[in-house]
């Protein structure tokens, strides 16, 4: 007999059970995605974005700073640093040990380097390498380490211009020079972005631009390159030559009162300060004081002639060729007896420039300095540059009026006898001195036209046979000049053999259209005047700046002595 299978009573009851135990899971499931989507969206949202979203800087190049030309001379090249989480960098210590040899440093130097950051979610481990670098770097795969782009300063003529030009720091902020005096200008203000990163980090799309980033302005500068290489070259040859302290030049458009070059030994390589000698950053031609001496007669004489009280061809007694003021005594080389203004520039005559000027009223010397600017910093907003020292002219006695117009007594930088002498090329007037390429130029009348005039055709004779400054004569071209030797100024009064040379000239004379001026300090060996150390680089530096631009000759072959 066969038995027939029965179903169970318990199933219904099973199955009921079941859905007992589930059905409140369920509804306990829809209910929370309906909380989470309905109620928490805008949170959780918050959340996922924290985790993802992330705002990053755009970076935007520095300005770029050029010479009068466009010729680059100061540009921001794209580089990469290299940075990293300590917290999610690997324990192994075959990866450290890769890492190490990739960034250039020794394992222990740099397993030492991260634990100093053990306790921090940042450290960088290169700043400011090349991208073939940071590649290398990167290919490695290594947990917590991660690149950025940024920007480097490089500065193509190196320590040619860099008294001028200056340098920035690390993160492309002017420190010395123009690059700090214009940091507004060519500075660049970075963007932002959002992104979308993953959980390692890594970027995985561009969301939005927040703020375009604004790169930096382009400075232009009134250097010529051709002419500052050329400058700094004969400038370093003649400070090596007779070993110097120091020497500066300055070399400007006489009909602007642009800079065309301006260099100082010693110099410094912005590309490479390791090693920098602080003392070796001084523009010294635009903050280093001192007496002019000599140089500043041609000034003084134009002051007298000025004044009506003189004449271009009136004989001044200088016999016996001393002079005694408040106890002091004014001398010449020797006695020179008779002379005309133009004898006492060629021969550079002290007591013939006391006893002209002590003829003048007592304030009149004074305040022609002032307005050729001395005692004011010329106007071109360099960094650090020096005012000057020029006495006041109330009350002034005779001896320092002496004294004041053969040199002394004032403190200038090379710089303001620069332009000073713009004055003398320029039918007198004054130009300010410019840093930057000028459109119209600004001019203040100083002097008469007819005054300049006398006083160039003086200074001409300073450089043919017989005056202090042969050596400044340029073949083809008339030149103007005048030659200064002054005594170094020390903490214990004037130094017996430390002196000063300089040579202050202008070309072509017959329609100016450079100004320069050379000062070496403390020359060493036989050779120390002003026309045997100074005049020589005038010539060799105009001479060529003069072909360069290509300016005509203006005086026979034969007149050119010395085409050094």
């Amino acid at each position: 007999m066969s038995s027939v299978h029965q179903p169970s009573s318990t199933s219904p009851w099973r199955l009921r059970l079941v859905w007992i135990v589930l059905l409140p899971l369920l509804l306990i499931l829809v209910g929370r995605l309906v909380q989470l989507h309905l109620f928490e969206r805008e949170f959780l949202k918050r959340q996922g974005d924290v985790r993802t979203l992330r705002v990053e800087s755009i970076q935007a190049h520095r300005g770029m700073i050029t010479d009068r030309h466009g010729e680059p001379l100061a540009i921001s090249s794209q580089v990469a640093t290299l940075w990293a989480n300590p917290r999610q960098l690997p324990r192994d210590a075959q990866q450290i040990h890769a890492l190490a040899v990739a960034l250039g440093e020794t394992p222990t130097d740099f397993i030492h380097r991260l634990q100093r950051f053990a306790d921090r979610e940042f450290m960088y481990l290169r700043r400011q390498v090349t991208p073939d670098m940071a590649e290398a770097v990167l290919s490695l795969k290594i947990p917590g380490v991660y690149s950025q782009d940024e920007f480097k300063r490089y500065y193509p003529a190196g320590e040619v211009a860099a008294h001028l030009v200056g340098f920035t720091n690390i993160d492309e902020q002017g420190q010395e020079g123009l690059e700090l005096a214009w940091e507004h200008w060519l500075k660049a203000v970075p963007g932002r972005k959002r992104v979308l990163k993953d959980l390692k980090g890594r970027t995985i799309r561009n969301i939005a631009v927040l703020q375009q980033a604004q790169p930096g302005q382009t400075l232009a500068l009134s250097l010529d390159m051709r002419l500052q290489y050329l400058a700094y070259r004969e400038l370093k040859a003649a400070v090596d030559q007779h070993q110097a302290v120091s020497g500066s030049l300055i070399l400007l458009d006489a009909q602007t009162g642009e800079v065309l070059a301006m260099v100082n030994q010693p110099a410094f390589n912005p590309n490479n300060r390791a090693q920098l000698d602080v003392s070796s950053l001084r523009n010294r031609a635009m903050v280093d004081l001192f007496e002019p001496g000599s140089v500043i007669k041609p000034l003084s004489v134009a002051v007298a002639l000025q004044s009506r009280q003189f004449q271009p061809d009136q004989i001044i007694d200088t016999s016996p060729g001393v002079i005694r003021l408040a106890g002091q005594t004014i001398r010449d080389f020797r006695n020179y007896g008779k002379m005309t203004p133009e004898d006492i520039i060629v021969r550079s005559s002290n007591v013939g420039m006391t006893r002209m000027i002590l003829e003048l009223p007592d304030e009149m010397l004074v305040n022609y300095y002032d307005s050729l600017g001395f005692g004011r910093a010329t106007g071109t907003g360099f960094p650090g540059e020096a005012s000057g020292v020029l006495p006041g002219g109330f009350g002034i006695s005779r001896i320092k009026r002496a004294t004041l117009s053969y040199g002394y007594g004032l403190s200038v930088t090379l710089g303001q006898l620069a332009q000073a002498y713009m004055v003398l090329a320029d039918h007198g007037r004054l130009h300010p001195l410019s840093l930057l390429k000028v459109n119209d130029p600004v001019t203040a009348q100083v002097f008469d036209a007819e005054v300049v005039n006398n006083v160039l055709s003086m200074m001409e004779k300073v450089v043919q046979p017989g005056g202090t400054g042969t050596r400044a004569a340029i073949k083809g071209y008339r030149v103007a000049g005048k030659t200064g030797t002054v005594h170094k100024l020390g903490s214990q009064g004037y130094q017996s053999g430390d002196y000063i040379a300089t040579f202050a000239g202008i070309a072509p004379a017959s329609d100016p259209r450079l100004v320069a001026v050379i000062m070496i300090d403390s020359p060493k060996g036989q050779e120390y005047f002003g026309g045997e150390v100074a005049a020589p680089v005038f010539s060799r530096v105009v001479g060529h700046a003069l072909r360069i631009l290509d300016v005509p000759p203006d005086a026979p072959v034969e007149m050119g002595k010395n085409n050094e």
